[in-house]
């Protein structure tokens, strides 16, 4: 790999017909709307209705923990504040002034109920993985709260190719994330297994030409890879198996993996991740998510040659985003369905209080047109107390 390489290449692909662009019109062209008014498309993928179903009895005051896990440039940092400064909480975490970290704990307890950056630090290493989270964090939770935590991975997903420029963009700026540790079957890699793309403390000023001329870039196809079981494949040996089956295992488990998960979202429907967490948790936020639409990869101006050729270097990660897309879409519409049926039973319910008020004052009114005699009561029983109290008025 070379930058002539990626120039022939982008020459290649820029003549190809990308099959993620046709994907994202064919669900576009195949929505529909139901009966009940809400939108849906033939899917194409057999979700069952447990894939489909995700509602969290999260107890905070109890056992359980929402574990982030959260992938460069998908709007992470922006979530991730949002679950520390922004859910309407009996007891909200401490986030003071000049601090990174937030003090997330339960009511009345020491304990924290969340696992994220901005809660309990890299505490598994820098933007940790599946493979690496799934090995770390119950050990660490369970030794902070002497019990077995309950844990509930989230994340988000971003449109590959905007997540890739975006990556670019941040690493030309001079970040690195080299400290990320990758630790896969109680190892880190090799440098020969995962070699350095360049010379130096950082890579600024790199040209995407030579961003995506690299061949051991972590930035393609990252979505896949941090989702998946790493074990499955030898971690980052890739001597051990074909490229074809190494792609096809990735590929499987990250969508494995993806679907069950208590819940994750897409940066670029930020409102409807904000209603499907809500709906999944029944936690709720006090400020409304925004959606930015002027991004730093947004501004990236590049020709439909190179863009092509950014879907083939994310090849797996475009299939798992039109995967998780779908996914989502289906969950988000489940999620509405049920808050309809929800707010459809609490208006039967006002009405049915409504008609036995109503029978209850047709009651009293009944018993006033007979005279306002209330039932059992002579009427001595009645008068008695007055009689007497106007007997000794007469004797004073």
């Amino acid at each position: 790999y070379n930058i002539l390489t990626v120039e022939f290449a982008i020459s290649f692909f820029g003549n190809s017909v990308s099959m993620y662009t046709q994907t994202c019109s064919a669900l576009s062209n195949e929505e529909h709307t139901d009966e009940d008014g809400s939108i849906t498309f033939q899917s194409k993928f057999n979700f069952t209705l447990e894939d489909l179903e995700r509602h969290v009895d999260f107890d905070i005051k109890g056992n359980d923990v929402i574990v982030f896990l959260h992938i460069q440039k998908t709007g992470g940092t922006t979530f991730g504040r949002h679950l520390v400064r922004n859910i309407k909480l009996e007891r909200p975490c401490d986030c003071k002034a000049g601090q990174k970290k937030c003090t997330c704990h339960r009511p009345g307890k020491a304990e924290s109920w969340l696992f994220s950056r901005f809660s309990t630090g890299w505490s598994c290493g820098l933007h940790a993985d599946w493979t690496e989270l799934t090995n770390c964090v119950p050990a660490i939770m369970n030794k902070k709260q002497r019990k077995d935590a309950n844990l509930y991975y989230i994340t988000l997903l971003r449109d590959p190719v905007s997540r890739y420029l975006s990556e670019w963009k941040h690493v030309q700026r001079g970040a690195t994330w080299k400290t990320a540790i990758h630790m896969c079957d109680g190892r880190p890699p090799t440098p020969a297994e995962l070699p350095a793309c360049y010379n130096g403390a950082d890579w600024t000023g790199v040209s995407l030409a030579e961003f995506m001329a690299c061949p051991s870039n972590l930035a393609s196809n990252r979505q896949t890879r941090m989702l998946a079981d790493l074990s499955l494949v030898g971690c980052y040996n890739l001597s051990s198996m074909s490229t074809a089956r190494r792609a096809e295992l990735l590929l499987g488990s990250a969508k494995r993996n993806l679907r069950r998960m208590a819940f994750f979202g897409l940066t670029e429907f930020q409102r409807k991740t904000q209603l499907l967490f809500e709906c999944t948790f029944g936690l709720r936020f006090m400020e409304p998510f925004t959606q930015l639409n002027s991004t730093r990869a947004g501004a990236v101006g590049v020709g439909l040659a190179v863009r092509r050729y950014i879907e083939h270097l994310n090849a797996l990660d475009v299939q798992l985003y039109e995967y998780a897309r779908e996914l989502f879409v289906w969950r988000v519409q489940r999620c509405r369905r049920r808050l309809r049926e929800r707010r459809r039973e609490q208006r039967r319910a006002r009405r049915e209080q409504r008609v036995s008020r109503a029978r209850q004052c047709e009651k009293v009114g009944e018993s006033k047109k007979e005279g306002g005699k209330p039932e059992g009561q002579s009427e001595e029983e009645r008068t008695g107390v007055t009689e007497d109290y106007s007997g000794k008025v007469v004797r004073w």
